[in-house]
């Protein structure tokens, strides 16, 4: 390798890449393989005691409060590893609670309790480890090598679609031919080939120690905003992020009517926006106590907050494909070799097909029509496709309800919808997070990014506990439609609200360029 290169970033590939890879691949199948049989197994099988009528919704409630869970853990991993532990250590032993859990599905598949115990160590390990395996790549690079890393990082999100797409073909034939047993035991033998393959590289790895405490971090530079008092001045802020901690106390009282699961995350949605916006209407009280920079990085994050809460009805759709979508192409027309679950496969292929597609060709073109598909106007979009895709779905639910059998492949139209509202939304998010977020605040933005897919699959346990009610019954019963046609629809013109209520947010965003090497702030062009 040349001096040359070498000065240009394009030195020596580091060795240990291929462990993370091979890593990656056999962990997304391990974990794509269990959850896209979660549905039909709970319906089929775990949920035999409760009336065929409420065993779809249930295993909805679970599914979606199982991804609230993997969505919410890397708070906690990402904390751990940042604190404590180091990412490489953290990354090790939540892999093998990780483990742990493919045991306990495995094990007690005719267990509820001990199945639950199984969702639950998942959800702790793969979501502990979801912010620290792609940041643990980037600590593999340097000055000398960083031009690498772009091949490298498309080369880990080909493994995560390799990975899911392997799982959701084979997985649900495992579990129809030989039982859940095997069904979960086999992504549990890839999550612990996954586990050693990652340990082989550890004298291998660039280690990067735990950092101290940042005392101009985004909480504490909340909390001096909030609690700092001016002369002859309230606090309203205060008294809005009081009001959120209230609002956030009743939420949790009310455990025993919604469910833990339900009262926790409203509580912390109503924390995150209330203190969000007492936050932001006293900041400038921050000033001094903290860095200019640091406080306008909070500034940063609040603004980027509101994107992000817009964009959750994305991921409520988006994961429903998984458990609404799949009921769905149980009660579908399909030869009897393929599985409703198997349809799944479909989204990862697309993910590979038109990534390159709108890269190669669809971006140029709109650029060439004089129309720049900015990071904004792609989500607007993506968010648009998404409620097109569950216009269809819907109505392909109001046939089948008319007595009107219907083909599985009536699916494929709302999974290429949504799979590129997913291409829009997901992988654009990822870059517009990371542009955005301020160089000391960009741990904090990736973690809100994550939990925007929890707030979307709160809306969905939401939504389902709705229509377990009389009155919202009796009215869906008043417009003609079955309860899953009516929840379809009602899911389209919420991500279609969304996409108006996006797009006009996005008019007014200030946009900024804080990547590596190039002036905080500096201006882009117009969303």
């Amino acid at each position: 390798m040349s001096q040359v290169e070498t000065q240009n970033g394009m030195g020596p590939m580091p060795r240990q890449i291929p462990y993370i890879i091979i890593n990656e691949i056999c962990e997304r199948f391990s974990f794509y393989g269990m959850r896209n049989v979660l549905t039909p197994f709970l319906i089929s099988t775990l949920l035999l005691f409760m009336p065929v009528a409420e065993r779809a919704g249930e295993a909805k409630h679970v599914f979606h409060s199982f991804v609230i869970g993997v969505y919410f853990f890397p708070l906690l991993g990402g904390w751990l590893a940042d604190r404590f532990f180091g990412k490489y250590n953290t990354v090790f032993w939540l892999s093998l609670i990780y483990c742990a859990g493919h045991a306990c599905l495995a094990y007690f598949e005719n267990n509820l309790n001990g199945f639950y115990l199984g969702l639950f160590l998942i959800a702790f390990g793969s979501g502990g480890i979801k912010p620290l395996v792609s940041s643990f790549v980037g600590d593999q690079f340097d000055h000398s090598n960083k031009g690498r890393a772009k091949l490298v990082y498309d080369m880990f999100y080909w493994s995560i679609n390799l990975g899911s797409f392997a799982a959701t073909v084979l997985i649900p034939i495992l579990l129809r031919d030989f039982g859940p047993a095997v069904a979960f035991g086999v992504p549990g033998v890839l999550m612990f080939i996954a586990t050693m393959v990652f340990r082989l590289g550890k004298k291998k790895y660039v280690h990067v120690a735990p950092a101290a405490p940042n005392p101009d971090s985004f909480t504490r530079v909340a909390r001096t905003a909030l609690l700092t008092a001016a002369p002859g001045q309230a606090r309203p802020g205060l008294s809005v992020a009081r009001l959120g901690l209230a609002g956030a106390v009743a939420c949790l009282l009310m455990t025993p009517q919604w469910g833990f699961v339900i009262a926790a995350c409203s509580a912390l949605v109503l924390l995150l926006a209330f203190g969000g916006a007492g936050t932001a209407m006293q900041l400038e009280r921050a000033r001094g106590a903290h860095p200019d920079e640091a406080v306008e990085g909070v500034r940063a994050v609040l603004r980027i907050l509101i994107v992000f809460a817009l964009v959750t009805p994305f991921f409520s759709l988006f994961d429903q494909k998984a458990s609404t979508w799949v009921v769905q192409a149980g009660a579908m027309e399909k030869p009897a070799w393929f599985l409703p679950a198997q349809m799944q496969a479909l989204n990862p292929l697309l993910v590979m097909l038109l990534i390159p597609f709108n890269n190669l060709l669809l971006y140029p073109l709109l650029g060439r029509l004089g129309m720049q598909a900015t990071a904004l106007r792609r989500m607007t979009a993506g968010v648009g496709f998404s409620a097109l895709a569950w216009v269809v779905i819907g109505a392909i639910q109001m046939t089948m309800d008319g007595g009107t059998p219907m083909s599985i492949v009536w699916q494929i139209l709302p999974y290429v919808l949504l799979t590129m509202g997913e291409v829009l939304v997901s992988a654009t998010g990822l870059e517009f997070a990371y542009s955005q977020a301020p160089v000391s605040m960009k741990g904090s933005i990736m973690s809100f990014w994550l939990l925007s897919t929890t707030v979307g699959n709160l809306w969905v346990l939401i939504v389902n506990a709705s229509v377990k009610n009389d009155a919202v019954t009796a009215y869906i019963q008043g417009t003609g439609f079955s309860v899953t046609a009516f929840q379809m629809f009602f899911f389209a013109a919420f991500a279609g609200v969304a996409m108006l209520a996006f797009g006009a947010y996005a008019r007014r965003y200030p946009m900024v360029d804080n990547y590596r090497g190039l002036p905080a702030g500096a201006a882009l062009a117009t969303p």
